[in-house]
């Protein structure tokens, strides 16, 4: 992991040692000191570009930090990239309306280090990914927003939530889609116990409650979007940013399992090396659609391309998390919890939306020449 330690260390100097410092145990915990490390460093302003204050980094190297992230702490990279995911939604929503609020928000979250939940739609049990949980209805001077999502990362830390509504028409129907900007400290917003899994408690993915919170016009971007619509530019470079960046972090965690299996050299080399190769092709492959998301594509087939990189790594990752466990023995199994927790953190991959079910059928089409949608 030496060249994407670099990469975050070139970025954020000093994150990698400081990670590093602490009991892995301790960076997944709900009192983990991951995302105040990650504010010190100016990491909330990654992708923001230099010219407004932020890091600027190209998506390759955003998957290198990620990756890197990954390795020292699944749970500040699983939380970490629903801010990058947040960030680069609203910059390209931003550039689609032309509201100015672009503009503001990325200067703001680079110079003030704001840390953005996100509110966007995932999945939820029998509803398509792009139904949001949130509602708003018009008011004078902006929406008034009521709904929750549960679970949603950095609930704890944020300091703004970033969402997807619906805004009911005049007859209560649905209408279109807006996103609101919604500072944490805003009357009716609480933040209610969820995840009681200890797995990735680091990345606070507990419920965010909204009861009619009043949202200024200034905070709200329209969009031509409808509730439940397919794919359009908004949705797909979102979802190409939210696959690149949480496959990375995935990834990243099990490079750190590999390094640590490749260190011991009592395991069997061929299967630490097969484990490695995997892990490897998986950033080749990752690296490879930033190139493409740095060049200016976001279409069908780079959306396409992204999630068989992910489904890959995710068919791969039982092998690979035996592979490692085997070769580190069982009493790095029994004296500590940290093994474990990675082990069980790797299978969370598959719990991130788009499910495969829901777009197998999809990417099939794409192959025979039809455009990509899923609900």
């Amino acid at each position: 992991m030496q060249a994407e330690r670099a990469v975050l260390d070139h970025l954020m100097p000093g994150l990698d040692d400081k990670l590093a410092g602490y009991p892995r145990t301790e960076l997944e915990s709900t009192s983990s000191p991951g995302l105040d490390l990650f504010r010190a460093a100016d990491g909330p302003g990654l992708l923001v570009p230099q010219m407004s204050g932020g890091l600027g980094a190209t998506a390759r190297e955003a998957v290198a930090v990620q990756y890197a992230v990954g390795g020292r702490s699944g749970s500040l990279a699983v939380g970490t990239t629903m801010h990058h995911f947040s960030m680069a939604s609203l910059i390209a929503l931003g550039r689609a309306s032309a509201s100015g609020l672009e503009t503001v928000l990325v200067e703001a979250v680079a110079t003030q280090r704001h840390l953005l939940a996100s509110g966007f739609a995932e999945g939820r049990p029998g509803s398509g990914i792009l139904s949001p949980t949130m509602a708003a209805r018009p008011v004078p001077g902006g929406l008034l927003v009521s709904g929750a999502k549960k679970p949603c990362s950095l609930a704890r830390s944020m300091t703004m939530l970033t969402a997807s509504v619906a805004v009911r028409t005049d007859d209560g129907g649905p209408g279109q889609l807006a996103v609101v900007l919604v500072p944490a400290d805003t009357d009716g917003v609480r933040v209610e116990d969820f995840w009681v899994s200890p797995v990735l408690a680091g990345a606070e993915s507990d419920a965010i409650v909204l009861e009619d919170v009043l949202v200024p016009e200034a905070l709200v971007v329209h969009t031509d979007m409808v509730p439940g619509g397919g794919l359009d530019a908004t949705h797909r470079i979102g979802f190409i940013w939210f696959e690149l960046l949480m496959t990375a972090s995935y990834a990243g965690i099990a490079g750190g399992l590999v390094e640590e299996a490749l260190a011991n050299p009592r395991s069997a080399d061929s299967d630490v090396v097969t484990a490695w190769a995997q892990v490897r092709t998986t950033l080749s492959g990752l690296g490879a659609v930033g190139d493409a998301l740095d060049a200016g594509r976001f279409d069908d087939a780079l959306l396409g391309e992204v999630l068989l990189v992910r489904y890959q790594l995710q068919d791969a990752l039982p092998r690979l998390t035996a592979t490692c466990a085997e070769a580190l023995g069982g009493m790095a199994f029994i004296g500590s919890g940290d093994l474990a927790h990675r082990l069980a953190s790797l299978s969370c991959l598959a719990f991130h939306p788009p499910a495969r079910h829901r777009t197998a059928a999809a990417l099939r089409g794409l192959h025979d020449g039809r455009p990509l949608t899923f609900d």
